[in-house]
């Protein structure tokens, strides 16, 4: 069951980032708006899920981790914005640190099917 949360944490984090990138590149207002918002309720409902199987502090670090790292590397590939070296550094310890507290948690979720 924790896969399947991971799986609801890394897709809340991909939606957190895909409504930032959204709002800068559409450039009609109605529609930068309307996928901000699509973005955010698609992001809360994964995150939600992702609750249900994590605790909260696995779901919120894994969600934050993938907004960051996709947030980066979006700003770098379609915004030519620079990584610098800390970037790498900050992101290694942020995957290092979602790892550990995978592996390490000692609160586990009740099967609720």
């Amino acid at each position: 069951m924790g896969g399947r949360g991971y799986a609801w944490a890394v897709a809340a984090g991909l939606n957190a980032a895909l409504a930032a990138i959204s709002a800068k590149l559409i450039a009609s207002q109605i529609v930068k708006y309307g996928m901000v918002v699509f973005c955010n309720v698609i992001m809360w409902g994964c995150y939600v899920n992702s609750l249900k199987a994590l605790s909260s502090l696995q779901a919120t670090v894994t969600n934050f981790a993938t907004n960051f790292i996709s947030s980066g590397f979006a700003g770098y590939f379609l915004f030519d914005e620079p990584l610098p070296s800390k970037w790498f550094i900050g992101a290694a310890l942020i995957i290092i640190g979602v790892f550990i507290l995978s592996i390490s948690s000692t609160e586990t979720k009740p099967h609720s099917e």
